[in-house]
């Protein structure tokens, strides 16, 4: 008999407390160990449609719904006895006649009405005919049923997609299995979704049943399963990604995308095909931060958990961190300069250098975004260099004052044998250039967007060197709407042309209907690098729906914290864990106000910083840089006040209006990030006066 369980069944219990999850575990354990052993309580569901739901009894009040047949037990669904019969009265398990995947339909006659999430209030019945729809016109009118069906349309519900309207489809895609819901809203906005061929083996091996069915073969399996929570895009690939994993580039390809789309989850199994398609080949996937690196391992790890001997092939870091390993074995030892000393440094050289008036601000920005960016070592290259993402004009004369001022902190890091990581990585890039057989065969690079100009000459020499990559050598995924460390650069300059080979994600899977729009609302439909490659937002969609996000101005900072703290309380409620809420604040100035909302709400708060991981049991806490990579199920967002966001510091530092809108932009990314971490629930505030960036997030 298959032992399996269904993404629903690890969702629900995610939802219940510690206590009830150590029992319904031991519960699941024991069905698989034994499903007729006498200690087991299954009672017949008289009212449910699908006559092999049974009830198991887990504790006092909990029930787990099963599917039972004889060739088969399916973990369905999770909670206290109410709710886990409704939930089973409304569903059956049924093999689609088209696709052959099996599936938990929603049986029609049980949705009596559902909420439209957009400008409609209130609560209207699904469209039962032509004649009740008037305020728009049908999508698939003339879509082929048969073509319905082959996208994974359960029957019975061809006739409301039928009817379904712009305003309509996305409370319909609620009630409908993910890879119909997923098709038609492609269809509805331009694309043409691919089909999986139909299953000639099992309903459960269909590529569809595959991303919400696992075969669990043994307890050790199951232990895993039930340990990790059902992480749909991680383990189970999209079909629609599928292509631009497993296809062979000629040279550099980008996989782009809004936040949630999944481009960590191709980034993921590109590694993995990698060293799958290639058995000698060494792969690095490398990310941001240490704190995303060991996110991305742990991912791998759940993804792989059947090839153990595919990941140690894959070797997952930050680039920081491998290119401190590579330097020590190909270069020698290296001490990293940190931000202290570089200040330190600066402040030294401007004194020491008369006639100007740079700010240490301004200094450090030229020094990091030019100067030790692109490596200058002479005058002339400073003199001549094109200042691309530094728009201040500088004439020849005030660049003579600066090279002064840079010329004595590189005398000064010289002295103290101090290498900066730009130095790090251009030193590495020419070592590896040398070399005739490649450390790595493949880079897969997530987080792409904040890539940096000695970052990327690093890559390409692991690639093979400017005009000799190598095919599938280098990959990479991000997001330039999520770009707030780095300024723009030319990749193309540096031996990285993507044109012809980048592809831009539109599904959201992670980020509901309501938060991506409204968080949409702080960037542009259209977003565009230093070489003019495009990424078009206008055409995202999520595939699930949500509460709108609450945005709050208060009158100062204590009500601020109270109603933080009452909205988290409101969450824990609804059978939030903390470790699935989250508090961002624009920089460390503000975590106190974060920490006495937690405190009003009696939740215990973990602080993070660049090495911890979120805590179970512990409100994460952190600045919206830290955030990125992150994902909760509730997000607040706090002290979105003026001069905190946009931060005040970094405006008065600019010389143009060129600059200040790129202090503008990477701002309203960074308050992009922080809000797109949510998945279902998100709250915005600040006091008064507010942020100029809450006015675009509320769409005046």
């Amino acid at each position: 008999m298959q032992y399996l369980i269904a993404d629903t069944f690890t969702e629900s219990l995610a939802r219940l407390t510690g206590d009830e999850q150590k029992l319904v575990k031991t519960t699941a354990f024991d069905l698989q160990l034994n499903p007729a052993s006498p200690g087991l309580s299954f009672h017949k569901l008289d009212r449910a449609k699908d006559k092999n739901f049974w009830s198991v009894r887990v504790g006092s009040d909990i029930r787990l719904i099963v599917h039972r047949s004889e060739s088969s037990l399916l973990l369905c669904y999770v909670d206290h006895h109410d709710k886990a019969y409704e939930w089973a009265e409304r569903r059956k398990l049924e093999t689609h006649p088209k696709t052959g995947a099996a599936q938990l339909v929603e049986i029609r006659e049980t949705v009596r009405e559902i909420v439209v999430p957009v400008v409609v209030q209130g609560e209207l019945p699904l469209p039962a005919s032509a004649t009740e729809v008037v305020a728009a016109k049908p999508l698939f009118l003339n879509v082929p049923d048969d073509e319905l069906l082959g996208y994974g349309v359960p029957p019975e519900w061809l006739p409301d997609v039928k009817q379904a309207t712009e305003d309509s489809l996305l409370v319909l895609a609620d009630h409908l299995p993910a890879e119909a819901a997923e098709a038609l809203l492609e269809l509805a906005t331009g694309g043409k979704p691919r089909v999986p061929a139909p299953s000639a083996v099992s309903p459960f091996d269909h590529p569809d049943a595959q991303r919400r069915f696992r075969v669990m073969g043994n307890v050790e399996e199951l232990q895993r399963a039930l340990d990790y929570p059902w992480e749909k895009w991680t383990v189970f690939l999209h079909p629609e990604q599928r292509q631009w994993v497993e296809r062979d580039y000629a040279g550099p390809a980008r996989v782009a995308g809004s936040a949630g789309t999944g481009k960590t989850i191709v980034a993921l199994h590109r590694a993995a095909h990698l060293a799958r398609t290639n058995p000698d080949a060494r792969v690095l996937l490398a990310t941001f931060t240490d704190t995303l690196a060991s996110a991305l391992q742990s991912k791998l790890n759940r993804l792989l958990t059947s090839e153990p001997r595919l990941a140690e092939r894959i070797d997952v870091f930050s680039l920081d961190a491998i290119g401190l390993r590579l330097y020590k074995t190909h270069v020698g030892s290296a001490q990293l300069a940190t931000r202290d000393d570089i200040r330190q440094l600066m402040d030294a050289a401007a004194g020491a250098v008369a006639g100007h008036k740079f700010g240490r601000r301004f200094l450090l920005a030229e020094w990091e975004h030019v100067v030790d960016a692109w490596q200058l070592d002479r005058w002339e290259a400073y003199r001549d260099v094109v200042r691309l993402g530094r728009k201040t004009r500088l004439p020849e004369a005030q660049r003579a004052v600066l090279w002064a001022i840079f010329e004595r902190v590189r005398a000064g890091l010289r002295d103290k044998g101090l290498v900066t990581a730009s130095g790090l990585f251009t030193a590495l890039a020419s070592a590896l250039k040398a070399r005739r057989n490649p450390v790595f065969d493949f880079a897969v690079v997530d987080e792409a967007q904040d890539v940096g100009v000695a970052h990327l000459r690093f890559l390409v020499a692991l690639a093979g060197g400017e005009g000799a990559v190598r095919p599938n050598a280098l990959f990479f995924a991000g997001d330039l709407g999520q770009r707030i460390f780095q300024q723009p650069f030319s990749w193309k300059s540096l031996g990285v042309d993507v044109r012809g080979r980048s592809r831009t994600l539109r599904v959201n899977y992670r980020t509901s209907h309501q938060i991506r729009s409204q968080a949409d609302r702080l960037l542009g439909p259209t977003v565009t690098d230093a070489d003019g490659n495009s990424e078009d937002r206008s055409d995202a969609v999520s595939v699930f729906n949500g509460p709108p996000p609450r945005l709050r101005i208060l009158g100062d900072a204590a009500e601020e914290s109270a109603v933080v703290a009452d909205w988290l309380a409101e969450c824990a409620s609804a059978g939030i864990q903390p470790h699935e809420m989250a508090v961002f604040v624009r920089s460390g100035a503000q975590i106190g106000r974060a920490e006495e909302a937690l405190r009003i709400a009696g939740l215990p708060c973990r602080i993070l910083d660049d090495h911890v991981a979120t805590e179970p049991g512990q409100v994460s806490v952190c600045t919206m840089h830290l955030a990125k990579g992150l994902e909760f199920r509730a997000v607040a967002v706090m002290a979105c006040d003026d001069e905190i966001i946009p931060l005040q510091e970094r405006i008065e530092t600019v010389g143009d209006d060129g600059d200040l809108q790129e202090v503008y932009d990477t701002e309203r990314q960074l308050l992009y990030v922080a809000c797109t971490r949510a998945r279902d629930r998100l709250l915005v505030t600040g006091t008064a006066p507010a942020s100029e960036f809450m006015d675009d997030l509320e769409g005046k």
